[in-house]
């Protein structure tokens, strides 16, 4: 495969999960609410961006999360409108903490571990926006709850992706790991969490 079609097919496969992480963002709009918290959700969009940053750089994940930001508040018709903002917050401080997290962690973390902190991150960088929205210090009253529901969403997303990562077919994948440290090893044992996948290997 020549560097054209490598090139053409990293665009094609980053526009997927880009229209991926859309879709995805529009089932859980569908879902019944988790929870009376305002915000509360499972954020199976973050899917799409772990998976981006696993087998491609921070640079070409963080295209797809623009990208996922602005399609999905377009077909919700929230488009700058405050839940726009509260979505770009949350997306914005995920990616970031999950990319500090893959790049400064050292192989330290699991993809679960990063999940729980891209969550946390999440509802972070969504209750500071509602306070610059809303003007008003009230808000924190919410922080410790979502900080606590950030936990079993986190390790839930992070256990989707991990499954994703182990079953997406070896060959299809291969070529999307850019140089450098081989991101697959997120799947294993985390040094962190002691949490371990238990998935069969690959052949």
């Amino acid at each position: 495969m020549n560097g054209q079609q490598e090139q053409t097919r990293k665009l094609l496969n980053l526009s997927l999960l880009a229209a991926g992480g859309t879709v995805l963002h529009a089932l859980e709009s569908y879902l019944p609410a988790l929870s009376t918290l305002p915000g509360a959700k499972l954020g199976l969009a973050n899917i799409a961006s772990m998976l981006a940053l696993i087998w491609y750089s921070a640079g070409d994940a963080c295209k797809v999360v623009v990208l996922r930001v602005l399609l999905g508040s377009l077909l919700a018709g929230i488009f700058f409108t405050p839940s726009f903002f509260l979505s770009v917050a949350g997306a914005a401080g995920s990616f970031g903490a999950m990319a500090a997290a893959i790049y400064m962690s050292g192989g330290a973390l699991s993809i679960i571990g990063i999940s729980i902190l891209g969550a946390v991150a999440h509802n972070l960088a969504q209750l500071l926006m509602a306070m610059l929205l809303a003007r008003s210090w009230g808000v924190v009253f919410y922080l410790p709850w979502l900080l606590l529901f950030a936990l079993p969403t986190g390790y839930f997303v992070g256990l989707l992706s991990t499954l994703v990562v182990r079953l997406v077919p070896f060959s299809f994948r291969l070529p999307l790991i850019t140089t450098g440290k081989n991101r697959q090893d997120l799947t294993c044992k985390c040094r962190i969490c002691r949490w371990s996948p238990h998935l069969p290997k690959e052949d």
